[in-house]
């Protein structure tokens, strides 16, 4: 039986495309383990999986000033030890990363014992665990034709993103007993990412009256950030939805949503017509800008920058998408030709060999 050694973690978008893979790595004979930390949201989702899951100290990589830069570095040796020794014991045929702290020692370590590796990069450009990464790398996926000039290009596979199977699977049906709509109105879905946009959440809350006239509005707004004062016909919040996500995805017609890769290669596979409103700068290294940038290039999203979201501005985007809804659906449509998960499969198996 072939042996595989996934990893990554910290954020969900470093542990869904793996969860993506699982299944169809399943269905090929692959026997799975998972290296994560001992207390990133990663433990959580992927032993709710079934995957033996082995935890290793780490530190995280900090552009800042902190007093941790000083200790954490310990960590990661730590980790790279305790990664090497979890892998001398698998002996895996080959470790697929998918990004995060936690990743750094476990490549680090797979790269020493001579294992094949390879790494997954969502965003347009290579976060600072990815970057360290690269060159120890034996294969590096990417989501972004822009990537290909910051990689090297003899080991650069373009795959685009691995989509969970299920979000193609969706009710629309479940949905609206779900939200209790019994009209037929257009549906918008706002997705303020897993905390929560609070300027996203506001500036929809300040629109609903001028929106609800014409669209049903399921509002996903993050942990503590539904607004319970708000009660009206056709509007409905949620703080967070897992099972029920790809009914509401069937039934939504527009989505506003953050620009996190996962979520919008998400949007782009199932070709919901959408608007982007990525994180500023000034709370990120600026990643989602770069990755709404890209896919308003492609055709794929309409895009309003943080600081220029405005009531008026936000229905204006939402009138537009509207009236050219089809044109950004046949755009997203013809991108996704190829599975990503068969041919990022046909890469891991071709490294086993």
């Amino acid at each position: 039986m072939k042996k595989i050694i996934l990893t990554g973690g910290g954020t969900a978008g470093h542990v869904t495309p793996n969860i993506a893979l699982i299944p169809e790595l399943q269905k090929r004979g692959f026997d799975i383990s998972y290296i994560g930390s001992h207390s990133g949201m990663e433990k959580n989702l992927i032993t709710k999986q079934g995957i033996t899951y082995h935890e290793i100290d780490t530190g995280k990589l900090r552009r800042y000033f902190s007093l941790r830069n000083f200790t954490d570095p310990f960590r990661v040796i730590n980790g790279f030890r305790q990664a090497k020794k979890i892998i001398k014991s698998i002996k895996p045929d080959v470790v697929f990363s998918k990004g995060g702290f936690v990743t750094v020692p476990v490549v680090m370590a797979a790269s020493a014992l001579h294992i094949p590796t390879i790494i997954h990069e969502s965003d347009m450009t290579p976060g600072l665990a990815n970057k360290i990464c690269i060159p120890r790398a034996d294969t590096i996926c990417y989501s972004f034709p822009e990537t290909l000039t910051h990689l090297p290009q003899d080991k650069a596979v373009f795959t685009d993103s691995p989509i969970r199977n299920e979000l193609f699977t969706g009710d629309k049906e479940r949905a609206k007993q779900l939200c209790d709509f019994t009209n037929n109105k257009p549906v918008i879905l706002i997705i303020g990412g897993s905390s929560g946009s609070v300027i996203l959440n506001n500036t929809v809350r300040f629109v609903l009256d001028d929106l609800l006239d014409k669209y049903n509005i399921i509002h996903l707004c993050g942990k503590g950030k539904a607004d319970l004062s708000v009660n009206k016909p056709g509007y409905v919040q949620f703080e967070y939805i897992s099972d029920e996500l790809k009914d509401i995805f069937a039934l939504a017609d527009i989505v506003i949503s953050r620009a996190g890769a996962n979520s919008i290669c998400e949007l782009k596979a199932i070709a919901k017509p959408n608007i982007l409103v990525p994180l500023s700068k000034s709370a990120s290294r600026g990643d989602q800008i770069l990755n709404a940038k890209s896919y308003e290039k492609q055709g794929f999203s309409i895009v309003i920058q943080e600081e220029q979201l405005t009531k008026e501005i936000l229905l204006e985007k939402i009138n537009y998408l509207e009236e050219h809804k089809e044109e950004y659906i046949e755009n997203m449509k013809k991108s996704f030709s190829e599975n990503p998960i068969d041919k990022i499969l046909g890469i891991i198996e071709d490294s086993c060999k």
